[in-house]
């Protein structure tokens, strides 16, 4: 009987409308089977621009590291659990929603944050701090089943910290193009951020779906943050690479896609990870 118990109570938490989450969009409206619609398939473009991103990346992942990779399998892995989050508001969608995000950080972190930040005890080595950042991403995956109701606001909070850095490494950039992108993915970054405290906190804007657009917004800011960092560790650890910011598909229109162009790929030149 207890043994029952258990997978009842497990199978509870797929069942639709377990999350203690509910966001301003009224559930059901335009679809019988997708509680959110509109919250639903604006994560559109987490998996639209990944698999692009991949392919401009494939130099830096040849020539400096392939982790780049997992941060665009990542996202991919966001949107999927956000869509089937808002699809179903379920509790188990809920967490892989956010446990995705929260390991998007701990391998942004591990790959690209910059060594003066380390703690003392990492002795500037890329390799601990990593095992620093998995160790710290399973204490908080499991401390985020524990107590899923404040998982949004740890993660909403880790995002100070990402900008705090950025503020400060932007003060060392020479290149303008790369400035400009920094400065443009904060602004975009604020954005998503009151959007989000606003279908949050204030449904009574009578606007619905501005958690719709905070998904638009993040995804923007979060793939513009990624590149301004990679662009920031090669420029600081593989300065040899000679690294140069780029937009597809016209270079010269500076809100298109941004990547990173290896200028000087030469085997003899091992990288950090």
């Amino acid at each position: 009987m207890a043994t029952l118990d258990i997978y009842t109570l497990a199978w509870e938490h797929f069942r639709p409308g377990s999350s203690p989450v509910d966001w301003c969009e009224e559930n059901y409206l335009i679809s019988g089977h997708i509680a959110e619609f509109v919250n639903t398939v604006s994560n559109f473009l987490f998996l639209l621009f990944p698999p692009v991103l991949m392919y401009l990346f494939k130099e830096y992942g040849r020539f400096v590291t392939k982790g780049i990779h997992l941060l665009w399998a990542l996202l991919i892995i966001v949107g999927l659990s956000s869509m089937y989050f808002h699809a179903t508001l379920s509790l188990i969608g809920q967490l892989l929603d956010e446990l995705a995000i929260l390991w998007v950080f701990m391998a942004a972190y591990s790959l690209f944050c910059p060594k003066r930040y380390f703690p003392k005890f990492c002795r500037n080595n890329r390799r601990t701090f990593g095992l620093l950042m998995f160790t710290c991403a399973i204490i908080a995956t499991v401390m985020s089943v524990w107590k899923p109701i404040v998982n949004a606001f740890v993660l909403m909070a880790m995002g100070v910290p990402t900008m705090l850095m950025l503020y400060r490494e932007l003060k060392r950039v020479k290149d303008e193009r790369v400035y400009r992108l920094g400065l443009r993915s904060t602004a975009v970054w604020g954005i998503a951020v009151l959007c989000w405290v606003s279908d949050r906190f204030f449904c009574c804007l009578k606007f619905p779906y501005l958690h719709g657009f905070w998904h638009v917004f993040i995804f923007i800011a979060a793939y513009t943050l990624l590149v301004v960092y990679a662009y920031l560790f090669v420029e600081s650890e593989l300065p040899q690479r000679q690294p140069l910011l780029q937009y597809w598909p016209v270079n010269e229109f500076e809100f298109g896609i941004p990547f990173i162009c290896i200028r000087n790929p030469g085997k003899e030149f091992k990288n950090t990870i």
